[in-house]
């Protein structure tokens, strides 16, 4: 075993050491509530959203009909479902509410999993000064998260109103004088793709270049750079177009490319959050947990079924959650996900004997991936629109099962379990 797979296992023992505090604090939410049980097996369902239930703003037929057979009389679900998106634009209140109109049943804050989410367990940076990059109210959805000290690009540019001058009607009009700026920027987090891209990443390598005072002068020789945190790292997502948009792993690429060819240095990540990361399917598979315990089960969630339209976020993602499971129990096989597929997290959230025993990927055909374009064998992939920092194995693109819609997925998962959906 060499020193990179030791050190991912030291790391993931070190993980498994965070449960108790972490399940305490999520176990207390769910004290008191009404207890109901159920004879059939233990699963959980995790949802992507778009390309499964929505294209951009209109909704997936199948999904509203799905979700009508997902809950009971009284709307209470009959299994723990999480939506889990790689959509970070918005606070997950707002996401609920939206999900909750859009599949006419109620859908809780607590069952929304954005890409930032894992995030509120970094609280190592949670007292710095961090730089956040996005769209949306990426202030308000940092502070939600624990971070106490924020600093936008906007403020970034108020502070330092020389360095943004790529538009040029955006250029200072008058004499600038002398500015304090701002205070030192400990890290930066990119939630998200922006709006102005030369803008973010103008100002994100300054930051980057000066050890976080970009009134100073650009010093290559400082490497590595202050702590780096990503989420969301898809290269494409699908919306109302007949192809797929370009997404945050996009963007990243851009600035990993920007400050390789300025430094020489590869960008460095101090996490790499949302799926396919193993931390952001750990802590769905917690999210699980907890309304599995609401419902009264008595024997934890033993299966997960993952449904997605993206073989490389969410097929992929899966089954490296599947993989890792595997590793748990088995912990020869641990050195096989490299620390940043684990996604950098300073605790994964559940001992080997808590955690379930698979993970199934199911492939949707009504997002990234439509049966038009047929899904290349293992053999044949070539072209690997994961994260730079992901290993390519292409036999982790391949799904457990493939199916038109989601409400085909559903019924297939009921139907493997032996559960009556009706």
């Amino acid at each position: 075993m060499n020193f990179h797979s030791l050190r991912s296992l030291i790391q993931a023992m070190q993980r498994v050491r965070c449960l108790k505090s972490t399940w305490k604090l999520l176990k207390s939410s769910s004290q008191g509530a009404a207890r109901r049980h159920y004879s059939h097996g233990s699963i959980g369902l995790l949802f992507d959203i778009d390309g499964v239930l929505v294209r951009g703003r209109t909704p997936i037929p199948a999904a509203k009909q799905c979700f009508g057979n997902l809950v009971d009389h009284l709307g209470k679900y009959k299994v723990p479902v999480v939506f889990v998106t790689n959509a970070g634009n918005c606070m997950r209140q707002t996401k609920a509410e939206h999900l909750s109109h859009l599949l006419e049943v109620e859908v809780s804050p607590d069952q929304v999993m954005l890409s930032h989410s894992p995030l509120r367990m970094f609280s190592q940076f949670h007292q710095m000064c961090v730089l956040v990059s996005g769209q949306g109210p990426v202030e308000e959805v940092a502070h939600m998260l624990g971070f106490q000290n924020v600093v936008t690009i906007d403020n970034l540019r108020e502070g330092y109103p020389l360095l943004d001058i790529v538009d040029h009607n955006r250029r200072p009009k008058d004499s600038i004088l002398p500015t304090e700026g701002l205070r030192p920027i400990d890290a930066v987090i990119l939630f998200g793709e922006p709006i102005r891209w030369e803008t973010n990443l103008q100002l994100i390598v300054d930051v980057l270049l000066t050890n976080g005072k970009p009134d100073r002068n650009w010093n290559s020789v400082q490497y590595p750079h202050i702590p780096l945190l990503a989420c969301n790292m898809d290269l494409l997502w699908m919306a109302e177009a007949k192809n797929p948009r370009f997404g945050h792993g996009m963007f990243l690429l851009c600035l990993e490319s920007l400050y390789k060819k300025v430094t020489g240095h590869d960008l460095k990540y101090e996490a790499l959050i949302g799926k396919p990361s193993v931390v952001t399917y750990n802590y769905a598979e917690l999210l699980i947990r907890q309304q599995a315990e609401r419902l009264g089960w008595a024997t934890p969630v033993r299966r997960l079924y993952a449904i997605g339209d993206n073989p490389m976020a969410d097929i992929y993602g899966a089954n490296l959650y599947n993989r890792y499971l595997r590793a748990a129990r088995n912990s020869l096989e641990a050195s096989k996900t490299t620390s940043t597929e684990s996604g950098g997290a300073p605790g994964v959230f559940g001992a080997s004997a808590d955690l379930p025993e698979a993970c199934h990927s199911i492939l949707v055909c009504t997002g990234v991936y439509s049966k038009e374009k047929a899904l290349p064998s293992v053999t044949e992939q070539r072209i690997f629109h994961g994260h730079r920092d992901f290993c390519f194995d292409p036999s982790l693109t391949q799904p457990t099962y493939v199916v038109q819609d989601v409400k085909d997925a559903v019924e297939l998962v009921f139907q493997q379990e032996g559960w009556p959906l009706d």
